[in-house]
């Protein structure tokens, strides 16, 4: 069972090299492709990705995937990303592609569309990254709602669609934001829908157990119990992950720890 963290707010990943043994992947969060001052620029969140001030943050990536740590990226979220991407890819993408390739140790990008897109563009999207990176991971994150329907998502598609298009094949897992659902009714309720419990990362908030955490971690026993091979647990995110936000690393440690 995979543990993964976004990783947004940068406070260091210090306490994670202590034991990554614990950890399957981090998710530094997020990119997106910006044109407000007339000069197509990729960033990561407001700075772009080669700033100085992010010097720590790609040391401590490659230092903690030297041990074994899956290092992704995310684009998208809240904040958009992929209609300023599919309005003028070449120029977008090249600037993608140029970071992946001078960062060998990122091994993954995890697609999370919130925002209106056409189908047709996320499969391009998918197959050239895959053409150009072989062995990258991808990932996609969408919300439970749009796993355990068909309806079209916050991106406007159906995820079943994509999933069993000829990119299908491309796609390792999904990183369900099940926050506020995060129930074994609810990862039943998407592997009934048709997906393989391989293929699903059961994906929570922070704030929603800060003082109730065994909630989640029995929740997750429930689920390991039916569908051992599930494919693994996500927390949006590393800085304030429960049970102590003090001490976010342990919440990979728990997490592991039902499956030993």
């Amino acid at each position: 069972m995979k543990t993964i963290y976004y990783y947004q707010t940068f406070i260091g990943l210090d306490k994670l090299l202590s034991h990554t043994q614990d950890i399957d992947v981090i998710t530094i969060s997020s990119i997106h492709f910006d044109s407000s001052s007339n000069k197509k620029q990729m960033y990561l969140n407001d700075n772009l990705p080669n700033d100085i001030i992010f010097k720590k943050l790609w040391t401590q990536a490659e230092l903690i995937h030297s041990q074994g740590v899956t290092i992704m990226l995310m684009i998208g979220g809240a904040g958009g990303a992929y209609q300023e991407l599919f309005s003028d890819f070449n120029t977008y993408y090249s600037q993608l592609k140029e970071l992946l390739d001078s960062k060998s140790f990122i091994d993954g990008i995890n697609i999370d569309i919130e925002e209106t897109v056409k189908i047709e563009d996320v499969k391009m999207f998918i197959t050239k990254l895959k053409e150009d990176h072989p062995d990258i991971k991808i990932s996609l994150a969408p919300i439970a709602e749009s796993m355990t329907t068909d309806n079209p998502g916050m991106g406007g598609f159906s995820y079943k669609e994509l999933y069993n298009s000829e990119v299908g094949v491309y796609i390792d897992w999904f990183n369900v934001q099940s926050y506020y659902s995060y129930t074994f009714e609810t990862y039943d309720s998407i592997i009934n829908n048709g997906y393989p419990p391989s293929k699903i990362v059961f994906g929570m908030e922070s704030g929603q157990f800060k003082d109730n955490f065994n909630e989640a971690i029995n929740e997750i026993k429930k689920i390991k119990n039916k569908y051992p091979d599930m494919a693994g647990v996500y927390d949006w995110e590393y800085f304030d992950a429960p049970p102590d936000k003090n001490e976010p690393n342990e919440w990979a440690r728990l997490m592991k720890e039902i499956d030993r």
